[in-house]
């Protein structure tokens, strides 16, 4: 059982190990053996589940959920409202070794973090790898199991290895139906949205 929420209504599993540095925001959620390091910025309400890695200096926005494992290294940066699925990772090395070209182990002063940046209300699917610095667009959908290489655009359905552009969702996170004309409707909440140039903007 996590423990008793705070004041603040934050409630953190016994086994949870949250960094003292860290920032975590009222009423958010940390389960059973989750990892929040030290300078991470949770905003509120979020829910880390079993398991899940927060790096150093990682800033994660209000109302997010980081499923079971799921691996954000720093320095990512995900809005407000994202949802990351069981076992995806956000990456941060382009060119990953663990010893330089003379075989000695690398230390974090031989090389650069670069990160993974999450728009808000995008979701990634269970399993899906997003490889640093891509940017996952606003109300993206990341089907499960994508490898994700090259920007992602808002409103876009990715799929795939590597990941490619099959259609659109709403903020539902439906596929939207053409109407024609460049115009998409989505089939839940008949929210209409046009499509220029390759983009889609809400109407």
């Amino acid at each position: 059982m996590p423990e008793a929420p705070t004041r603040d209504g934050v409630t953190v599993a016994p086994t949870a190990d949250v960094d003292a540095r860290a920032e975590i925001g009222a009423g958010t959620r940390i389960w059973h053996l989750a990892q929040i390091r030290e300078n991470a910025s949770l905003g509120r309400d979020c829910n880390i589940g079993r398991g899940a890695y927060v790096g150093p200096g990682v800033v994660v926005g209000d109302n997010v959920k980081l499923q079971n494992h799921a691996l954000v290294y720093e320095p990512a940066r995900l809005g407000d409202g994202v949802f990351v699925g069981p076992a995806a990772v956000l990456t941060n090395d382009e060119y990953p070794r663990a010893v330089t070209p003379d075989g000695r182990l690398k230390s974090g002063a031989d090389w650069t973090a670069v990160g993974v940046t999450i728009g808000d209300g995008a979701a990634i699917g269970a399993r899906a790898v997003c490889v640093a610095p891509v940017v996952v667009g606003r109300w993206a959908l990341v089907a499960a199991g994508a490898v994700v290489t090259k920007d992602v655009a808002d409103f876009a359905l990715v799929v795939g290895v590597p990941a490619r552009r099959i259609g659109w969702v709403g903020r539902a996170g439906r596929p939207l139906v053409a109407k024609g004309d460049g115009a998409w409707v989505c089939p839940e909440t008949g929210a209409e949205y046009t499509e220029t140039e390759g983009r889609l903007t809400e109407s």
